[in-house]
């Protein structure tokens, strides 16, 4: 039931059922007879409509979305200038196929991307669906473009579910269980989790031996230098629980892939497009990358990625890569409504409300012996839930506790990694809704930890 007794504003949670109500009890055991098990559902959540960074479900439940779709409505559930942009050009046409065919605004979108990237060069873009897609065109692309065949991953790094995305993914067990075999010549290594240093060092004094793995020891034994195409790696590492890894990671990942012919290619499917405050999250690095995978965020909700790649290296043949659906014209609608948003007052929200919400978190640790680490950059906040900090032993279990109360208190959250929770909501979220699931946590882990 409600956690309050009287009316509140419409900017915040409302229930007014126990959860899950009627209508959403119905349309869960409706579901369960005819999708897939595969899907993963934290709880029982039946959403009817949105504005903002707010959802009501089919019972009249009003709640604050915390999680943006995964990372997916940037401006917000339903913003009024990205459904005007998608009616104007439903009533033109609705598709053409811009892999045979020509449309100005998947041009100009193109455009729009590439003058957005902070490192000048000429680059070209490749429109697809979803952010797998946009890592396969990479994938692809580095292949064709470099005649090698062997790719360098990151564990804990999710890149999508298709066959090649799947293999580079070193997330979860259960993602790749029973799909074997995968695409060869993938080899994962640590990525830059200083919480949790593979090598036991400490951020202030660490040589970065995730990366100097590789020229120290894998391109001395198993993995030859001069076969490797491309290395994958997310700016911000997302289903590997909200991770930040400091600049000279990048630095000498940038200093590894150049000394050696490699490419660089920043995935960015959750953490771009403005969540992190800036266009592109490997501009918090000074990264140069030389191929960016888009997605998520990118169209506001609709179906839309972009591969962008410095224009010698998205090289190849007519016919050599295609999408039926990429690059549809109202998906690309949504996105140039989208990035104008982004460029005229959502950047700046991100930054600013997340800064603020980042330096309240960070306070955690002192206050709540449950809380082991707090991270992020703009909206893409995560904390990371142990049983103890000093032996920082992980506690999925307290943490899965903590996104149920959650819902039960009208919040929507969702864990990330093995033990960690992510906020991503909207890039809309108020000072009035970022206090709110702050105060709402904080009571959470109040309560967990006594």
């Amino acid at each position: 039931m409600s956690n309050t007794s009287a009316p509140v504003s419409a900017a915040l949670p409302h229930l007014v059922t126990s959860l899950p109500g009627p209508r959403a009890s119905a349309v869960i055991a409706r579901d369960h007879a005819v999708m897939s098990p595969s899907y993963t559902r934290d709880y029982p959540f039946v959403i009817a409509k949105g504005d903002g960074a707010m959802v009501e479900d089919v019972d009249g439940n009003r709640f604050l979305d915390m999680n943006a779709g995964i990372a997916v409505v940037a401006t917000g559930h339903s913003h009024p200038r990205v459904v005007n942009a998608i009616r104007a050009q439903a009533e033109k046409f609705l598709h053409m196929s811009g892999t045979d065919f020509y449309y100005e605004n998947m041009v100009e979108l193109a455009e729009k991307l590439t003058a957005l990237c902070p490192a000048p060069a000429p680059r070209r873009v490749f429109f697809g669906n979803s952010g797998a897609e946009a890592v396969e065109a990479a994938l692809k692309m580095a292949r064709y473009h470099t005649g090698r065949d062997k790719f360098i991953g990151f564990l804990g790094a999710f890149h999508g579910r298709t066959m090649g995305a799947l293999s580079l993914t070193g997330s979860k067990a259960v993602q790749k269980q029973g799909f074997a075999p995968l695409l060869g010549g993938v080899t994962h290594i640590p990525y830059a989790y200083c919480y949790r240093c593979a090598y036991g060092k400490k951020p202030e004094t660490c040589a970065v031996e995730c990366v100097k793995v590789l020229e120290d020891t894998l391109f001395k034994t198993i993995l030859p230098a001069q076969e490797v195409a491309a290395i994958f790696v997310e700016p911000v590492q997302g289903e590997g629980g909200y991770v930040v890894p400091p600049r000279k990671f990048f630095d000498e990942l940038q200093a590894v892939a150049s000394r050696h012919g490699i490419l660089l290619v920043c995935d960015e499917v959750q953490a771009g497009m403005g969540r992190t405050g800036k266009m592109y999250a490997h501009e918090h690095f000074s990264a140069d990358p030389d191929i960016i995978a888009l997605a998520k965020g990118i169209a506001s909700g609709l179906p839309l990625s972009a591969t962008i790649a410095k224009a010698q290296y998205m090289e190849w043949k007519p016919g050599a890569h295609a999408s039926t659906f990429g690059g549809n014209p109202v998906a690309v609608a949504a996105s140039l409504a989208t990035i104008e948003l982004l460029e005229q007052e959502l950047l700046d929200n991100a930054a600013q409300v997340g800064g603020a919400m980042k330096e309240r978190m960070q306070t955690w640790p002192g206050r709540f012996p449950i809380v082991g680490d707090v991270r992020g950059l703009g909206l893409m906040l995560g904390f990371e839930i142990v049983k103890d900090q000093e032996s920082r032993e992980r506690a999925p279990e307290l943490r899965n506790e903590i996104v149920q109360r959650a819902f039960h208190r009208g919040m929507l959250i969702l864990g990330a990694g093995q033990n960690s929770i992510r906020l991503a909501p909207p890039l809309v979220l108020s000072h009035e809704q970022a206090a709110f699931a702050l105060d709402t946590l904080e009571d959470i882990l109040g309560s967990l930890s006594r």
